[in-house]
């Protein structure tokens, strides 16, 4: 065993904060404009806007900056920027095929959840959808206190009287009825945007009274020149013969990217899959086709597409020009593919696009800034089949969102990804996340987040169960969607075909880990109690799985893994959880053999240690096995002299 050296010998530190997103944009400023920094590395304020400033110094008025501001802005944005120690709890008795689903269901107030996610899920997630409470200018959840956080949160779960902690006013007459939205709204997508691939895309259900502020808000969270479209949703068939005025009959969807995007594709509608109408023997698989025009004068003069197409013997020119090169027309030409009709001595030239490809595969459109259906409806309607009532007040149809999970983002055809929704409510978006699964064979997975928002009155369901919240609504959704769309796609009983169905269920709360409390005490007895605490480390009532997860999720993997157990050869009765392949390695063991850390870094013949293993603090017999196994993990190098594993400790 090798002994202490000078070196350090303190295992590194588990950081049991979420990721701060202000230390990632100071290290990204620092490497662009180094000389904002002081000497100690701290930005200084007037250095950086000197950099900003043009070479020619003229006198300017003094007008502010153009932007959406609102009491309380400051204070909102800061709050995204705050790290929490809050972690997700694994529910089994709730999940459904809880070993083997990618989809996640958690339970929490979503500024929050969406701390806990940045590590494993930053850059990540592919599409984003919700469809916040809207604000209506009376109460509404989500009463942020940004100087309790989670403690907010968890103090709400557990007075769910009228008079509690779940609602604030949001009045007219309080003369803050968009500042409170906006200030409930701001740090959740600023958090979001971390969480979107760099071709993600975020979807906002909202209507008209807020839709202009919030435009305002992703301009300057998301910015302007990813602004992709304000879609007109019509969600209802008509308003009522009460309307005065002009009946509204719609809301919209802001559609912003995490950068440019090059193209969207999306599945056709109705009326665009009807316009394809003309048959052709010759190529019946590929469906009806419509035909489109080869001639155009609206483009810039290009003189390599002016040019005869030779047609019986004919010559054909274009008026101003074709839209294809010669080669590519003349080939489309000798396929049959291209229609010439002769009207008053004048050519209609067109080729023919069919419905679908070789493979059989229809083909894709361009999304329309006017939606005319599915209608609102439909979700009551999706509801009512699923539940025997009306159980969620304005449910979005799963055809809304299950439209846009079909669309193709910058060529991606995929059909992968995760999809995220953390304004859950009745579960829209998981259901259509597993019914595009069902149709194309995909292997998209959802993250639903919802509020435990509790019911005006418990429900109980046809089949007994009771559910007090509205996340027990959303976990009854999605259990009764899996088993709709498995059996509208035959495939009955457990047999599932690849198509995950289920969803792992995780609770908000606070870490498991035991933090000193530093309040002043007067008692001796709860001075005693708060040390014994601390050699524990953990949260008395914690399971081992409940600290596994939050070890995991600390490392920033994500929470859909699966995971093996093994002992290590010559160390038996230590149990280590493995994850992808062993390339880390956990341990949750209150004591861990010094001989099992050693044979950690030599494995049997053909394998290889892991990368990275994470302990508890507790898992040492003293401070000098502490100190010995860190020296080992530290001088075990490669040949540029890295630890071979990176050892730490929670």
């Amino acid at each position: 065993m090798t002994q202490k050296s000078d070196m350090d010998t303190s295992p590194e530190k588990l950081d049991g904060h979420s990721l701060d997103p202000r230390a990632q944009r100071l290290a990204a400023l620092k490497a662009l404009v180094p000389e904002a920094f002081d000497l100690d590395g701290q930005l200084v304020r007037d250095k950086l806007l000197a950099t900003l400033e043009p070479v020619s110094y003229e006198a300017t008025d003094d007008i502010p900056t153009f932007g959406l501001g609102w009491p309380g802005k400051q204070q909102a944005f800061a709050a995204a920027g705050v790290p929490t120690t809050a972690t997700l709890r694994p529910d089994r008795d709730q999940s459904v095929d809880f070993d083997t689903t990618q989809n996640l269901l958690i339970e929490g107030d979503n500024l929050e959840v969406l701390k806990t996610l940045q590590r494993s899920y930053h850059g990540k997630v592919k599409m984003i959808y919700i469809d916040p409470p809207y604000n209506t200018g009376k109460d509404f959840v989500y009463p942020d206190n940004y100087g309790e956080g989670l403690d907010t949160y968890l103090q709400r779960t557990q007075q769910k009287d009228a008079d509690g902690f779940w609602k604030s006013t949001n009045s007219e007459t309080s003369g803050r009825k968009h500042a409170n939205w906006l200030s409930m709204m701001a740090p959740r997508l600023t958090l979001a945007r971390n969480l979107l691939r760099d071709d993600g895309v975020i979807l906002i259900s909202i209507d008209d009274v807020e839709v202009a502020n919030l435009r305002l808000l992703c301009e300057e969270i998301l910015g302007a020149e990813n602004f992709i479209e304000q879609v007109v949703w019509k969600n209802k068939y008509n308003s009522g013969a009460l309307t005065r005025g002009f009946s509204s009959i719609h809301e919209y969807l802001l559609v912003y990217s995490k950068t440019p995007i090059e193209d969207i594709a999306a599945p056709l509608d109705d009326d665009q899959r009807a316009a394809y109408k003309h048959e052709d023997e010759n190529v019946a698989t590929r469906g009806k086709y419509l035909t489109q025009p080869l001639a155009t004068r609206s483009k810039d003069d290009r003189p390599n597409l002016v040019y005869p197409l030779v047609h019986n013997g004919e010559e054909i020119w274009p008026d101003k020009q074709w839209i294809w090169a010669k080669e590519r027309l003349q080939k489309a030409y000798d396929a049959g593919q291209v229609v010439i009709k002769e009207t008053g001595g004048k050519h209609s030239v067109r080729v023919k696009q069919y419905l679908r490809d070789e493979a059989g595969r229809e083909r894709l459109g361009k999304p329309l800034s006017i939606m005319t259906g599915p209608f609102n409806q439909e979700g009551n309607k999706e509801i009512e089949s699923m539940f025997g009532g009306r159980v969620f007040s304005f449910p979005k149809p799963k055809n809304l969102v299950q439209y846009f999970a079909a669309c193709i983002i910058n060529n991606d055809e995929s059909n992968s990804g995760i999809y995220m929704d953390f304004f859950a409510g009745s579960g829209t978006t998981g259901h259509a996340v597993m019914a595009q699964n069902a149709e194309d064979g995909g292997n998209r997975r959802y993250i639903c987040v919802q509020l435990p928002e509790p019911l005006d009155e418990p429900v109980t369901l046809d089949d007994g169960v009771v559910c007090e919240t509205i996340f027990d609504l959303t976990r009854e959704r999605l259990k009764r969607a899996g088993r709709k769309v498995k059996q509208e796609a035959g495939l009955g009983g457990e047999a599932s075909g690849g198509l995950d169905t289920g969803f792992r269920v995780f609770k908000l709360d606070s870490s498991n880990f035991s933090a000193w409390n530093g309040d002043p005490s007067t008692s001796e007895a709860d001075l005693l109690e708060r040390l014994d605490q601390l050699a524990d480390h953990t949260v008395p009532g914690r399971s081992e799985t409940d600290i596994l997860w939050e070890m995991l999720l600390k490392m920033g993997l994500p929470l859909d893994l699966k995971l093996e157990r093994f002992e290590v050869v010559g160390a038996p009765g230590s149990e280590f959880i493995g994850v992808n392949d062993r390339t880390r390695v956990v341990s949750v063991q209150p004591s861990i053999p010094t001989e099992a850390f050693e044979a950690l870094l030599d494995p049997p013949e053909g394998g290889v240690p892991p990368a990275e293993l994470v302990v508890l603090d507790s898992a040492f017999a003293d401070d000098t096995a502490r100190a010995n196994v860190a020296t080992l993990y530290k001088q075990r190098a490669d040949e540029d002299g890295k630890p071979v594993c990176n050892l730490k400790v929670v």
